[in-house]
C-alpha cells in the first residue's frame, strides 16, 4: 500500500446505537486534496470493511472521494452474535445514522455530492435507504445486489417455509444448508484464499434468523422494485451464481429512475471488486468511477420526482393560465 498511503488518510472509530451495541466504522480519505463527494460502503453478508472493502475503499479515495464505511451489527468488528441478523431493518437503521452523522459532521461534507455503494446484500441495504430518503442521494452504485437470492444457491421452498415457522425459536441456530458461498463468489482461486484468510469473515453456515430475515428483505425488495427513483449504476458479472443478474437486469427496467445504467459482464462472477483478476477487477472500478465523476460534477440531478398524469395536467392548465 505503499505510494496510497502517502495520499490517503485512513481512520477507524467505535459508535454506539440507540440499542447500546458498538458498531465499527472506518474512513479512506485523500490527504492532499478536497473531496470530490462522499461515498458510504454498504459490505455484503459476512462480510466486513476494513480488509474486505479495503480495496474499493482505497481505489474511490485515490479516485478522489471520501469513503465511510460501517461493519453491521454481527459482522466483523461490530458487536453482536456473528452473523446474526434478528431484524434486517436494524442493518438499513444503523446505516442511516452513521452516514448522516458523517454528513453532518462539518461543513466541508454538507454540499458535497453523496453516493451510497453496495456489493451484495449491501446493494439491498442501498436501496432500501434510498426508498426512504429518496431525495438525499445524488446516486447509487450496486455491485451484484442482493435484489433476489438467486434459485441456485436459495434453500428449497419446503426448507424455507420450514425455517420461518421455527426461526421464532431456533433463530440464531447455524443449520440452514447452503452452499459455500466463498467458493460460489469468487473466480480467482488466490483471491478465494485472501478471502478465507480474513479472520473477520464469516465462514460458518448461515443462521436460521438470518436467513429468513435476508430473504424477506429481498423479496419486499423485488416486488417495489419499481419504487426505485435514485440514480444508479448497477453492475454484474453475467456468470454469477449468488444474486440473479436477471433480477439487476428487472431493477434496471422497472426503476422510475431516470439517470439509470445496467453493466453485465461476460463470463464475470459475483465478486466484480475483488475476486477477479486484477484486470478485470480495474476495469469494473474504471466504469464505476467514470459514472461517479459524472455526476458528482453537477452534470446530474439528484433522484427526480415523477409527476402523475392527473398532477401534470393540473400544471399545464395553471401555466396556460398565466
Amino acid at each position: 500500500m505503499s505510494d496510497i498511503a502517502t495520499t490517503i488518510n485512513f481512520g477507524e472509530e467505535f459508535i454506539q446505537t440507540s440499542r447500546g451495541l458498538k458498531l465499527y466504522t472506518c474512513r479512506w480519505v485523500p490527504a492532499d486534496q478536497e473531496i470530490k463527494g462522499l461515498i458510504f460502503l454498504c459490505h455484503g453478508y459476512g462480510m466486513e470493511c476494513s480488509l474486505f472493502m479495503k480495496g474499493s475503499g482505497e481505489n474511490l479515495a485515490k479516485a478522489g472521494y471520501g469513503v465511510y464505511g460501517i461493519d453491521y451489527e454481527g459482522h466483523g468488528k461490530s458487536d453482536g452474535e456473528r452473523c446474526y441478523i434478528t431484524k434486517f431493518e436494524n442493518l438499513v437503521h444503523d446505516c442511516m445514522t452513521f452516514f448522516k452523522s458523517v454528513r453532518e459532521s462539518t461543513k466541508l461534507y454538507k454540499n458535497k455530492p453523496a453516493f451510497l455503494f453496495g456489493e451484495s446484500m449491501g446493494g439491498c441495504i442501498a436501496l432500501l435507504i434510498s426508498r426512504k430518503e429518496p431525495n438525499s442521494w445524488n446516486g447509487a452504485v450496486l455491485v451484484a445486489p442482493m435484489c433476489k437470492i438467486s434459485e441456485k444457491v436459495k434453500p428449497p421452498a419446503i426448507v424455507v417455509k420450514t425455517l420461518s415457522i421455527l426461526s421464532p425459536f431456533i433463530g440464531s441456530w447455524k443449520i440452514v444448508p447452503s452452499k459455500n458461498v466463498i467458493d460460489a463468489a469468487f473466480k480467482v482461486p488466490e483471491k478465494r484464499a485472501q478471502i478465507r484468510a480474513n479472520p473477520y469473515a464469516y465462514q460458518d453456515k448461515p443462521r436460521v434468523k438470518t436467513v429468513v430475515e435476508m430473504l424477506t428483505a429481498s423479496q419486499e425488495l423485488e416486488k417495489n422494485l419499481h419504487e426505485i427513483t435514485i440514480p444508479f449504476l448497477v453492475l454484474h458479472g453475467e456468470a454469477d451464481t449468488v444474486t440473479d443478474p436477471e433480477v439487476s437486469g428487472a431493477l434496471y427496467d422497472s426503476a422510475k429512475s431516470s439517470d439509470k445504467t445496467f453493466k453485465l459482464y461476460p463470463e464475470l462472477w459475483h465478486g466484480l471488486l475483488c475476486g477477479e483478476t486484477d484486470e478485470d477487477i480495474n476495469r469494473v472500478f474504471s466504469d464505476i468511477i467514470s459514472w461517479l465523476d459524472k455526476r458528482s460534477s453537477g452534470g446530474f440531478p439528484k433522484a427526480t420526482m415523477h409527476l402523475n398524469e392527473t398532477l401534470l395536467k393540473g400544471l399545464i392548465q395553471e401555466v396556460s393560465a398565466l
